[in-house]
């Protein structure tokens, strides 16, 4: 949203019907509905110099003015105990194996008895006690991310110099990360490079896009490591490297190809993988679908500078055990 306020819109006769933050929404198609119902609670938004609720029909012909960005109670990330695997560190950096379905930050719109609660930096924060500024009092330490049901290594700065450096060096793409992905399907070539920009949904808030224009550079490189022939259908175990760090990349860009993601049923995965039928026969009596109760993504390797000494740093992190049973289960004869 701009930062030029007050913001006014035109509804036109077509609109005429339509409830305000539907129509808000659909003016507005980079700004979360969450934030833009938080702009109407506040009374922020006004139509025909009047407030409004959410749920005003308009007319057509009405003009609505956005007079102000949404005021935050500010959130501070809080100490929690929270077990660490903690591939090295030194007095400027961590490098730290994630698991999945930890969130690395609270939300913007967290709370502090909710979703602040469990995160990456809530362990960190108990564990290190100091860590960099930079990135405020929500993401202190923090340099990049992970989704949240990605695992694998992440990269932690201790000290605000430290992180300044590491942050150059993402922005110059001068460090290289690898994952490991299983994927449904066979790509058609062994090796590829997906130069597709990257946008939010304009429908769907939560997810990303390669349909629309407009987004920003997105560049990944991957190549199949195996190709795994399964009673459950056909996958492939890809190695990826990421030139740029756009959100969901990875797995939009392989959705993309029509080879989604194992587990990540948001970019068109099954949730439920049942058993394939063999030559137009049936399934047999007493197989059962399997499941992945995460993504199969994982950060497995990463080589950077160290901020301070200029030396080369690089680390892996093997498969956690449940993607090493998924991938067993998957070529079990």
């Amino acid at each position: 949203m701009s930062n030029s306020f007050p913001i006014s819109f035109s509804v036109q006769p077509d609109d005429a019907g339509q409830r305000l933050d539907h129509f808000l929404a659909s003016q507005l198609p980079d700004v979360s509905r969450a934030r833009l119902q938080e702009l109407i609670e506040q009374e922020l938004v006004v139509v025909n110099d009047g407030r409004s609720k959410a749920s005003f029909r308009l007319r057509g012909g009405e003009t609505i003015r956005i007079l102000g960005p949404a005021q935050r109670e500010p959130l501070r990330a809080i100490a929690e105990s929270i077990p660490l695997d903690i591939v090295y560190e030194d007095d400027d950096l961590a490098v730290v194996n994630k698991p999945a379905g930890m969130m690395v930050h609270a939300g913007a719109g967290a709370t502090d008895d909710a979703r602040n609660r469990g995160t990456l930096v809530n362990a960190l924060l108990h564990h290190f006690q100091e860590l960099s500024g930079v990135g405020g009092d929500l993401r202190p330490g923090i340099v990049h991310r992970l989704d949240k049901e990605t695992s694998g290594l992440i990269l932690i700065a201790k000290n605000d110099l430290a992180h300044k450096k590491l942050a150059s060096q993402f922005s110059r793409r001068e460090v290289r990360k690898t994952y490991i992905a299983l994927v449904h399907g066979w790509p058609k070539r062994d090796r590829g490079t997906i130069d597709a920009p990257i946008s939010r949904d304009a429908v769907r808030r939560t997810r990303m896009t390669t349909r629309r224009s407009g987004g920003r550079e997105a560049i990944s490189h991957y190549t199949v490591e195996r190709r795994i022939e399964s009673r459950y259908g056909n996958f492939s175990l890809l190695s990826v490297k990421i030139d740029t760090g756009r959100t969901h990349q990875i797995r939009v860009h392989l959705s993309s190809l029509g080879h989604p993601v194992v587990g990540d049923t948001l970019y068109g995965a099954p949730q439920a993988i049942v058993p394939a039928r063999r030559k137009g026969s049936p399934v047999a009596s007493g197989e059962k679908s399997i499941q992945l109760d995460r993504n199969f993504l994982h950060a497995a390797a990463v080589e950077f500078q160290h901020p301070l000494t200029g030396n080369s740093q690089s680390f892996q992190a093997a498969l956690p055990a449940e993607l090493q049973q998924f991938l067993a289960l998957l070529e079990a004869k």
